[in-house]
């Protein structure tokens, strides 16, 4: 489920309240994109910008917004088959996280600008809408992907069990692929979800704009670090923008600070630069990894420039020239995709409009997206 606001509306209100929508002004758009200042992306990008870099998005496509588009490849397409190119998004899901990645946003100071904003795209479109994934799908993607010219994966999705997703992850690992993927949003989740939980993937939490754990973000110990996921403002087919919660933006965003370590250290291998993301993350929590955010959250500036052990330890010390936000999240549930990978035998119960497995292994995730129009 999705939830629209007009461009004032996001502004104005923290709810989920459906209103009319009114054309977006994208000298707007970078206003509300809080997690810029808070990760220090200027300063950042003086230091790396993705360049050379190719992220694949398995999701629901990706449309060629004016943001994105430059940054935009021919992709593939694992649900209709034949030639499609993947760069066709009926949803929005995928677009959002495509331009959080790389969006290169317009003249001046307009538009969405990603954590990467010279990284490429390689788009694989999964599904039609962000409720209709399953691991079988993502297993094709991935497989996919393995022999493609990527050096990271975003996957901000989460699916059921299954011996091909397993598969279809050690196989891209194999191939040097930094797997990022959303840990799911409470409480449509009730157990962490696929490929978050295997070995060797990424699992990214999500933080609210006063910089502690979104409630939203899912607990446990796969977990091993969170970026900001609440109020993030990204772009949209024809021309849109949307604002969201949840562990989706946090994941492409990840992906994008991802993009950057293996641009500035091209002989990094993939598990290196998960070392060095999360040896350098900011401890916000009890001392040492915990259940809500790994290693502590994100720390960009200090991934591209501190000796990071190689030991995937989380630093105490705080953000490099830190502008964090003081603001509150929004508190609202978030998109991630479902999945209908539900095992044999596997009661299904409607518990508030979600579909939990009781017995299974993972929940119906709804999501609440203020689109801009």
């Amino acid at each position: 489920m999705r939830k629209a606001l007009t461009i004032a509306a996001i502004a104005a209100l923290a709810g989920t309240i459906a209103l009319p929508s009114t054309p977006a002004r994208a000298d707007d758009i970078r206003k509300s994109m809080w997690h810029l200042g808070y990760l220090n992306i200027a300063q950042a990008n003086a230091i790396s910008t993705g360049k050379g870099v190719t992220v694949g998005v398995i999701d629901t496509g990706v449309a060629p917004h004016p943001d994105l588009r430059r940054n935009l490849l021919s992709g593939h397409d694992v649900v209709s088959g034949g030639d499609s190119t993947g760069r066709t998004d009926t949803d929005g899901h995928g677009t959002e996280m495509a331009g959080l990645i790389a969006g290169h946003g317009r003249s001046g100071e307009a538009g969405v600008v990603g954590i990467a904003p010279e990284a490429k795209i390689l788009p694989v479109k999964e599904s039609n809408a962000e409720d209709n994934g399953n691991s079988a799908t993502i297993a094709k993607g991935l497989d996919w992907l393995s022999s493609q010219e990527v050096q990271v994966i975003n996957i901000s999705s989460a699916a059921g069990p299954s011996i091909a997703l397993e598969d279809a992850v050690q196989k891209a690992l194999a191939s040097d692929k930094l797997i990022v993927a959303g840990s799911g949003n409470r409480p449509r989740m009730v157990t962490f979800g696929n490929p978050a939980s295997l070995d060797g993937v990424l699992a990214v939490g999500a933080i609210d704009k006063s910089g502690k754990h979104a409630a939203i973000s899912m607990k446990g110990s796969p977990v091993q670090i969170c970026a900001p996921g609440m109020d993030i403002t990204s772009t949209e087919p024809k021309d849109r923008y949307a604002t969201f919660d949840g562990t989706s933006p946090a994941t492409a965003i990840v992906s994008g600070a991802a993009a950057l370590v293996r641009a500035k250290f091209p002989d990094l291998s993939a598990q290196q630069v998960v070392e060095r993301l999360t040896s350098t993350a900011t401890d916000i929590g009890p001392s040492g990894r915990d259940d809500e955010c790994g290693f502590g959250v994100l720390n960009i500036v200090k991934a591209l420039t501190a000796d990071a052990p190689a030991t995937g330890q989380a630093s105490d010390a705080p953000p490099a020239t830190s502008t964090a936000g003081t603001g509150t999240g929004t508190g609202q549930a978030s998109p991630e995709t479902d999945s209908y990978g539900v095992p044999v035998g596997a009661i299904a119960a409607v518990v508030g409009g979600g579909v939990v497995l009781v017995g299974g292994l993972i929940a119906l995730l709804v999501a609440r997206r203020r689109r801009v129009r």
